[in-house]
Order: C-alpha cells, then sequence, then structure tokens
C-alpha cells in the first residue's frame, strides 16, 4: 500500500531483545519508502499479561505484530484464520491488524518451506525427527508434510502435547507415518532430517536438545533458532557432516512473507539480504 507513509510493526515474545526482527523490517520499509516503527514487547518486562500487550496494539495503531515464543499458540485464540492449513497448525506469527479484527498468519510454515527448497532443492525431507511440538514445531511438522516428508517422528518432553499434533496432522496425511516420543534419542535412529524446534540453544537458553553422537547417519539438519546464527546443535551437526539449513534462512523468509503481509509490497530479496549483511558487519 504506497499509501503508506509510516508503519507501526512489532514483535511480541520473550527473550527477543536481541532479534534481528525490527532491522529487517526497518530495511524492508526502506525499500519502499515507507518509515517503520519496530517495537519488541516483551510482557514479562513491561509487567503485563500477553493478552493485555496484544490487544493494546490493536488500540494504538499498530498496522501489524509477529508473535514468537511462548505465544503463538495463544495468539491462534485471539484472530480469525483465513488458510484452513494455518488454522489446522493453532499457531500464527503474524497478525494483522484489520477493522474488522485482527487476522493471523503462519509466515513460519511458510518461510519453512522456502528455506527448505532453497538450501536442498527438490530433494527429499525422507524420514525426519522433530524436536519441539510447540507453536514453531506446529509449524515445522505441517511444512514437513507439504515438502513430502516419509515419516515424521515427534519428540517433547510433553508427550501429550506430541500425541496431540501427531493425531492433528494424521487429519490431513492420513497414511505418513508418524510417531510421537518424549526423548529424543530414542527417535534418531536411522532418520534422514533433525529439526530443532525448541528453544534450547537460543540466547538465555544455552545447549542443544540433542547430543552430537545421536546425529551421525542423518543426512541434514535444521534450527529454528536463529539468534545466535550457529547453535551447537548445527555446530554439532555440522562435525558429523551433516546438510545444514540455519535458523536464519527461517527468520529471512518468514520476515519477507510477514512484510507482504504488512505492507502489501515486494522485496528485492538480495538487495535485502545483502542490506542485513552490511548492518550486521
Amino acid at each position: 500500500m504506497n499509501e503508506i507513509i509510516n508503519l507501526k510493526l512489532g514483535l511480541i515474545g520473550e527473550h527477543i531483545q536481541h532479534s534481528k526482527a525490527p532491522l529487517l523490517h526497518y530495511l524492508a520499509g526502506r525499500q519502499g519508502g515507507l518509515h517503520v516503527q519496530y517495537n519488541l514487547l516483551s510482557p514479562s518486562d513491561l509487567g503485563n499479561e500477553f493478552d493485555f500487550v496484544f490487544n493494546e496494539c490493536a488500540i494504538q495503531g499498530y498496522r501489524g505484530v509477529n508473535i514468537t515464543y511462548p505465544f503463538k499458540e495463544r495468539a491462534s485464540l485471539k484472530v480469525s484464520i483465513d488458510d484452513p492449513f494455518v488454522e489446522a497448525i493453532g499457531a500464527v506469527n503474524t497478525v494483522l491488524f484489520e477493522t474488522d479484527g485482527p487476522r493471523g498468519f503462519n509466515t513460519d510454515f511458510s518461510g519453512f518451506m522456502t528455506a527448505y527448497r532453497m538450501m536442498r532443492g527438490k530433494a527429499s525431507p525422507g524420514t525426519c525427527c522433530l524436536i519441539g511440538a510447540g507453536g514453531v514445531g506446529r509449524a515445522l511438522a505441517f511444512g514437513l508434510v507439504k515438502l513430502g516428508a516419509t515419516e515424521i517422528r515427534i519428540v517433547d518432553i510433553d508427550k501429550t502435547k506430541a500425541d496431540t499434533l501427531k493425531d492433528e496432522l494424521r487429519n490431513v496425511a492420513p497414511s505418513l507415518p508418524i510417531i510421537a516420543f518424549d526423548t529424543a534419542t530414542k527417535a534418531t535412529s536411522e532418520v534422514d532430517g533433525l529439526l530443532n524446534a525448541t528453544p534450547i540453544g537460543m540466547v538465555g537458553f544455552d545447549g542443544t536438545p540433542l547430543p552430537a553422537q545421536a546425529m551421525k547417519g542423518a543426512v541434514w539438519a535444521f534450527d529454528a533458532i536463529y539468534t545466535p546464527k550457529n547453535t551447537k546443535f548445527l555446530s554439532d551437526a555440522t562435525s558429523v557432516g551433516l546438510e545444514i539449513i540455519p535458523g536464519y534462512e527461517l527468520f529471512f523468509y518468514q520476515g519477507v512473507d510477514a512484510w507482504m503481509k504488512f505492507s502489501n509490497q515486494k522485496l528485492d530479496e538480495e538487495h535485502l539480504r545483502n542490506d542485513l549483511r552490511d548492518q550486521a558487519s
């Protein structure tokens, strides 16, 4: 929408002080001649509950917000969702505040599929071990279905959460083998892809959800975390010879998709990627 001169956006989540989302959207706006105000909104830092912060964004003139850990599933209950597949995911990471109410989208879902295809082309994901059945894990799981995974093993310390996601995936892919586990090391035998959809490894949550020894024999690994860029999960995967898809690629493509929804403007993606690299150096 070229008539927009100022665009007020934000990110609601916890442990977001190092997020590069403000920079991505600022640089995207600069391409289209828009002034972007992008605020980091941590409910715990603001001393309020998620619902209050979300509702205030609509009142205070935000065009939209991104949603991150741990609020993606809660956000899905506060929006209308047009895409049946996103409704099935049950988590949203992008919200537009419209005159008739907030609308929800999942650009983790679309961004992951783009990142996978850009890094691995048309190669099948094969048998995949997905660690984490929360908001981003749900998006990755449904993305794996769309990408043609031949088996999905879902791991979560809350086995009920893994079982629920398993059942919901079967509604859209009844013939696909899907198994739920409560321990990652039990699920990695003879897998092709390893995916970390937990917060373990991000700033404030040091470590890795899977020991390097358990990665041997896989083909590729993806980490949804992008801050820091090189997590222990990815460095361990590299050390045992796996192809890696960094979380930065998900960050980039989900951000591109979200920007186009916020602004209705297309982007020169290569230009944006170069600008982000230059700003980081």
